[in-house]
């Protein structure tokens, strides 16, 4: 069954996100993205794709985390990740996911002198993280705390929370910038933007026609595509969920305070009446200590 219209494949979706970054016919549009993202920080020439399995990881929910793995042509290790469901863990996960890379790169025998290469983490959120900087680029790097420089650069983590993005297209000054306003509009573009200006945007455009797909890979990709609007039905349900229990609790717990001020502001007009306290506890079911500290 086809379930999409658009005329270009949603990134978010795992075959999607892996058809855009993560295929040889690609590399190109790979290779500009992570130089606008370093821009000014270094280049890369070429990149090689690597199988993700020598990282060693099974994750619980492969279906949420889409992700590529490439190394630069000087050895260093690039992830690239797309997170669409929200993980209060996510840091600690990243940060994991990084130095297992790292780890891979340990040689046997007494002549390695520890020469790691550099690995670099990008991550794709497309929620808010809870726990980073409220902004949509958080750069992450080893550093010496007294002197507030760089310790080394051997580990990079770049997150990148989509939902602070919210540039229309004509503000977009930077191919980076432009690169990610396509990312989140692209499922309702009828065009490809900047396509006149820079040729990655046309390549970018002949990937992601939906219509260039093959008969196996639109069943792919529809299905993939199923399964995304299925998981955002179900976040947001129960994001929903979520807000009726705390309206739920705050409006008992407000009916609770009310009518706790409510007695007492009847044991206090008990009180200027003359009532005793045992009499006013009696009535009102109030501890005689509460009764007694009315007037302090």
């Amino acid at each position: 069954m086809i379930v999409g219209m658009s005329k270009f494949i949603n990134p978010f979706t795992d075959v999607g996100f892996k058809r855009i970054f993560g295929q040889e016919v690609s590399k190109p549009v790979l290779l500009a993205f992570l130089n606008a993202l370093l821009t000014e920080e270094r280049t890369i020439v070429d990149l090689k794709l690597l199988d993700k399995e020598q990282l060693g990881l099974s994750d619980v929910d492969r279906s949420l985390i889409y992700d590529i793995y490439c190394e630069t042509e000087t050895g260093e290790h690039i992830i690239v990740e797309m997170q669409n469901k929200y993980q209060p863990y996510f840091k600690k996960r990243s940060i994991y996911y990084l130095s297992r890379s790292i780890v891979e790169q340990g040689e046997r025998g007494s002549e390695w002198n520890y020469d790691i290469k550099a690995v670099y983490l990008v991550a794709f959120l497309n929620f808010k993280l809870s726990d980073i900087s409220q902004d949509f680029r958080t750069d992450v790097a080893l550093m010496d705390m007294k002197r507030r420089t760089v310790f080394s650069d051997k580990v990079r983590l770049i997150y990148l929370q989509l939902p602070y993005f919210t540039k229309e297209a004509e503000a977009c000054e930077s191919i980076f910038e432009r690169f990610i306003y396509v990312l989140k509009h692209m499922d309702i573009l009828q065009r490809m933007p900047w396509m006149a200006q820079d040729a990655v945007f046309k390549k970018l455009s002949e990937i992601a026609e939906v219509g260039s797909l093959d008969r196996e890979e639109r069943l792919r990709y529809d299905e993939s595509l199923r399964h995304y609007r299925d998981t955002i039905v179900v976040m947001e349900g129960q994001f929903m969920e979520g807000e009726r229990k705390g309206l739920e609790k705050g409006r008992a717990e407000g009916r609770a305070e009310g009518r706790a001020e409510g007695i007492l502001a009847v044991a206090r007009k008990m009180k200027a009446k003359g009532m005793s306290d045992e009499e006013i506890s009696e009535m009102t079911g109030l501890p005689l200590g509460d009764i007694q500290n009315l007037d302090k």
